[in-house]
């Protein structure tokens, strides 16, 4: 491997997280998610209903409906304001341009009251109003994940009362907004190329400054051309197109490697992913923990985590905010499979202070799975499941619905193929965070 090459393969995981993440805020203001409608910069798009299937992202939840707001402070700060929820879990989550998870609002963070926040962008030095919160934001552009729990159907109209009096509003005079910085259209790209990935890369770094103790490291990348103020893509180079491409692909290669086989721990086979989300060791706003045993201090480290976790669970929260596990394997360390029928076993049900849930996703692309059931996850809010005179849970995963009663009540269906579950866990207790809870394993059983 070249050192061009070597070092476009370093690019592309540092960048990869970035460049995916504005995409998704892209598409979000021109497109939309089928339950979340498009919205332009600075604007709640509220869902109707818990996602389904047509909701084309990856790892989406299918315990609570979301409300997105993609911002843009370059045309000034934002007041946001969100009601009382009367206990009810919600979060809203913070996330910038680099996927940093930088602030929280909601039951956890700041309570169920009602209250005022007020949204920055970079080097701003106004004055806060009177019972507003500041919250400043790392990049000008960002996104707010909001998400409101939900016990099903009959639950919508009272989640709809609260969206509708969540609200953001202009503070001051707002200039003109930015938007996301345009690639050059010039920049021509075979299917698998990379080409446009790293002129993505190059306009939004330069668009998004990252962290300080980021910068020196970024400057590594010149020889590549992504400091350059014009595109290098359009007519480049045939060495430095070739490094670019293959360095692309090998990449891509690491990002899929981490995500399976990355630094997580197991526990039963399954990953668990409870600091997957730590790699910011920069920005803290409210709601966020300073606790150094939430924060990733080696940033090498950390960049590998940062990709690994968008391309499996982009703008998942923090483990204190909701733990995730997931798993790719059954308990013998075969490929999980809806060529087969396996059990789950919960002797106990996982500590928490908010929900817990196991969701189905295919492979390669963690969506949910389309099934004649309708049904995406089971956890301890599903009407009519089974439990044993113990009291233990014991749920049936299969491609097809089990003849048995009792087993089809706790069934959640597979995709016929390979597929990852992941089982989430809102406002985890001690035990989780600490391993003292061990998970099943998920066991094949036919």
């Amino acid at each position: 491997m070249s050192d061009l090459q070597a070092l476009a393969s370093d690019a592309y995981v540092y960048g990869y997280p970035m460049v995916f993440n504005l995409d998704e805020v892209d598409r979000f203001t021109r497109k939309g998610m089928n339950a979340v409608a498009p919205a332009p910069f600075n604007t709640f798009s509220h869902a109707t209903k818990l996602a389904g299937p047509d909701d084309t992202f990856v790892s989406v939840n299918n315990d609570t409906v979301y409300s997105m707001a993609q911002i843009d402070l370059s045309a000034g700060p934002l007041l946001l304001t969100v009601p009382g929820t009367g206990g009810r879990y919600y979060v809203m989550q913070f996330v910038d341009a680099w996927t940093n998870n930088f602030a929280y609002v909601g039951r956890r963070a700041t309570g169920t009251r009602p209250g005022r926040f007020l949204c920055t962008p970079p080097g701003w030095s106004g004055k806060v109003p009177q019972g507003a919160t500041r919250i400043a934001f790392p990049t000008t552009v960002a996104s707010i994940v909001a998400r409101w729990a939900c016990a099903g159907e009959a639950d919508i109209a009272a989640v709809r009362a609260l969206q509708d009096a969540t609200a953001l509003e202009p503070y001051g005079t707002p200039g003109e907004a930015e938007g996301l910085p345009v690639a050059d259209v010039g920049v021509v790209d075979v299917i698998d190329g990379g080409l446009m990935f790293f002129e993505k890369l190059r306009v939004r770094m330069a668009a998004f400054p990252p962290a300080p103790a980021d910068i020196d490291y970024q400057g590594t990348f010149a020889p590549l051309g992504l400091l350059k103020a014009v595109s290098p893509y359009t007519s480049p180079d045939p060495e430095l197109a070739e490094a670019l491409r293959a360095g692309f692909a090998d990449g891509k290669e690491k990002v899929e490697l981490a995500t399976t086989h990355g630094m997580s721990p197991e526990d039963n086979g399954w990953k668990l992913a409870y600091h997957a989300f730590d790699y910011n060791a920069d920005f803290f706003e409210i709601g966020t923990v300073t606790d150094p045993a939430w924060i990733v201090e080696d940033r090498a480290r950390a960049r590998v985590m940062r990709a690994a976790a968008a391309r499996a669970g982009l703008w998942g929260n923090h483990g204190y905010e909701a733990a995730y596990a997931m798993t790719w394997n059954d308990a013998a360390g075969e490929p999980l499979d809806g060529g087969s029928s396996y059990t789950l076993r919960f002797e106990k049900a996982p500590p928490v202070d908010a929900f817990w849930s196991v969701t189905m996703y295919d492979l390669p692309e963690y969506h949910l799975v389309d099934n004649a059931a309708d049904r995406y996850s089971i956890g301890d809010r599903t009407p009519g499941l089974v439990r044993a005179s113990d009291g233990s849970l014991t749920l049936r995963l299969s491609s097809e619905r089990p003849a048995d009663e009792t087993e089809a009540a706790n069934w959640l269906p597979t995709p016929p193929g390979r597929f990852r579950p992941v089982l989430r866990m809102y406002e985890p207790r001690d035990a989780v965070v600490t391993g003292s809870y061990r998970l099943p394993p998920i066991t094949r059983v036919s």
